[in-house]
């Protein structure tokens, strides 16, 4: 699933906890922007140290 910029999704980590994160969009580099919804920290897609995986898009966007 490709995400869209704005939309927030359910993702799975690896250990199994599913999040709620929102795409930010791309940046000039080509990497992805998410910001954790619960937390409110928002990183890309090159500083995640653990595998994840979008389950299901979570909102009308």
């Amino acid at each position: 699933m490709e995400p869209v910029s704005g939309c927030s999704y359910v993702i799975r980590l690896c250990s199994g906890e599913q999040r709620r994160w929102r795409f930010e969009g791309v940046d000039g580099r080509g990497f992805g922007w998410w910001l954790d919804e619960e937390t409110g920290f928002g990183f890309s897609d090159a500083s995640l140290m653990y595998a994840w995986e979008i389950v299901e898009r979570a909102d009308d966007g």
